[in-house]
């Protein structure tokens, strides 16, 4: 609340003494975003494996029937972000 007196220090870009080289904000392309999101899902997909490997011989035909329900759904959406190029790397 007290008074605001800027100062070209004060609204310099960065705050370690050396003169910026360019400009701060650059635009990110959205394949990174992508690639990203991507890792996160399959790791999560990954994780709910665990579970599922420390329970297997109690769950029985039910529980392998749910997990092969689990798996093709899985391989579904790698196929298709396979096909789309979404696995590229240019």
């Amino acid at each position: 609340m007290g008074p605001f007196r800027p100062t070209h220090r004060m609204l310099a870009t960065y705050e370690s003494g050396m003169r910026p080289i360019g400009s701060a904000v650059r635009r990110i392309p959205v394949k990174f975003y992508r690639v990203a999101i991507l890792f996160v899902l399959f790791d999560i997909e990954i994780i709910f494996l665990m579970p599922f490997a420390v329970v297997f011989r109690d769950l029985g035909f039910y529980g392998l029937g749910v997990m092969g329900v689990f798996f093709f759904i899985l391989t579904i959406g790698f196929i298709y972000e396979w096909l789309v190029g979404g696995l590229e790397w240019e």
